[in-house]
């Protein structure tokens, strides 16, 4: 089933929700960090594994390196700006095919995109605050202070808004997530497989049978989807937007 076919399917759809997966975001140009792809690497420069060091207990007792390596491996990546998957992404909601998106990505790639009520189930880079008094900082703020990135009310650390290894997603979020599942008629995951934690997670909320995933390669999970794309994700986005502009002009 290719593009065309998918586009009819989010056509005839009064609620699609998309599931955005790492893939989307190795496209662009991002770290798989959380994932482990880099593993050795960060090993072998900091002493400790990224999911050591993105944890809340590393942030609670190692401030100094938690933030070399936030700043380092995590902030420098995001001044990549969003690419052909996730412009493709908002045009497919402009164009109503596409009502809401969930991501447990940080890199708040959807959003910079100018998507529309996007979900981040682990926060994103761009939310700072201090635990203290409450005050926001910006990413840039965090990026370009020398060591620990303190308040300046009242010097307190400040603490990146994103789920760390260790801590529990918040339930509101969760709770959001799971009504946005239970109203949709199709979801369209895209660049994640179907075994995938937040696949897994949220799947046990969807109640129809258009599960339609998109991602690079074969897996054995894929005969658990209704239907199962094999395709980098930019390319099959761009390629879907074609396909609709393609069907309206052919209605002019």
């Amino acid at each position: 089933m290719g593009e065309k076919n998918i586009l009819q399917v989010l056509k005839n759809s009064k609620y699609t929700v998309v599931l955005t997966g790492v893939e989307m975001m190795i496209e662009n140009g991002y770290p798989a960090l959380r994932d482990g792809f880099a593993s050795y690497d960060v090993e072998k420069k900091y002493g400790y594994c990224p999911e050591e060091i993105l944890s809340s207990v590393f942030y609670a007792t190692r401030k100094e390196l938690f933030f070399q390596f936030y700043k380092e491996e995590i902030l420098k990546a995001a001044q990549k700006t969003p690419g052909t998957g996730y412009v493709s992404l908002k045009k497919l909601q402009d164009h109503g095919l596409i009502q809401t998106i969930i991501t447990k990505r940080i890199f708040g790639l959807e959003d910079r995109a100018g998507c529309l009520n996007v979900i981040n189930l682990h926060g994103t880079i761009y939310t700072n605050v201090c635990p203290k008094c409450g005050k926001r900082y910006s990413m840039e703020y965090i990026r370009n202070t020398k060591g620990v990135p303190l308040c300046e009310v009242c010097l307190a650390p400040i603490r990146p808004k994103v789920c760390l290894f260790g801590e529990a997603v918040d339930n509101s979020v969760i709770t959001e997530a799971a009504m946005e599942m239970e109203r949709a008629d199709v979801i369209l995951v895209l660049g994640a497989p179907v075994h995938a934690p937040m696949c897994q997670m949220l799947r046990q909320y969807y109640e129809g049978n258009q599960f339609i995933v998109v991602k690079s390669s074969e897996h054995f999970s894929d005969t658990q989807a209704d239907i199962c794309i094999h395709s980098r994700c930019d390319v099959f986005l761009e390629n879907l937007v074609k396909e609709y502009e393609k069907s309206c002009q052919g209605t002019e």
